[in-house]
């Protein structure tokens, strides 16, 4: 068990707001709940670009490869519209894919709403880092990270990444116990 402070990536893609047309709130709301779940050291690596597949995915490298990110969460681009292409770039960078955080996330949107079957979110993990497609919506947000996250640190302790402690009181993480 390793005690680094972990870096986490929060990555918006929205092409308004990487424009300045509006507020990133998708984004903030991220880092707000990972605030509520995480006890342990942390520190936030935030951007804001537009839904550009090359673009994407070399932030996305970037935040592991260089900024060395245990976790990369992204919102945004995640739907039908021929503009949203952050699960192809999730895929195009990742070594293997995740499919359960994508069918989880879908189950939990749609006892909220019926249209949660159009969103492609996905999972996938490149060298020893998880990435996390969400959806742009702050509510649908904290609904899909609370029901994916309980199996995140447990998928980044798999990977020999830092040990990520959380607010049992807020969020309960799922280890193994030892035998």
């Amino acid at each position: 068990m390793t005690t680094k402070k972990a870096r986490i990536g929060i990555v918006t893609v929205s092409d308004r707001a990487s424009a300045g047309v509006y507020e990133d709130i998708s984004g903030k709301a991220i880092i707000a709940t990972l605030h509520d779940y995480l006890t342990s050291a942390w520190e936030p690596v935030y951007e804001v670009i537009p839904d550009e597949q090359p673009e994407i995915e070399a932030m996305l490298k970037r935040m592991v490869d260089e900024d060395g990110c245990c976790l990369v969460v992204t919102t945004g681009g995640t739907g039908p519209a021929k503009r949203d292409v952050t699960p192809e770039a999730t895929e195009a960078v990742c070594d293997r894919m995740m499919p359960g955080f994508g069918e989880l996330m879908r189950t939990e949107s749609l006892k909220y709403v019926p249209t949660a079957i159009l969103s492609r979110q996905t999972a996938g993990l490149r060298g020893s880092s998880l990435l996390i497609n969400l959806p742009g919506k702050p509510k649908a947000i904290r609904q899909c990270l609370d029901a994916v996250f309980p199996a995140v640190p447990y998928c980044i302790d798999l990977m020999e990444g830092p040990y990520l402690e959380c607010d049992e009181s807020v969020i309960q993480p799922f280890r193994p116990k030892a035998k």
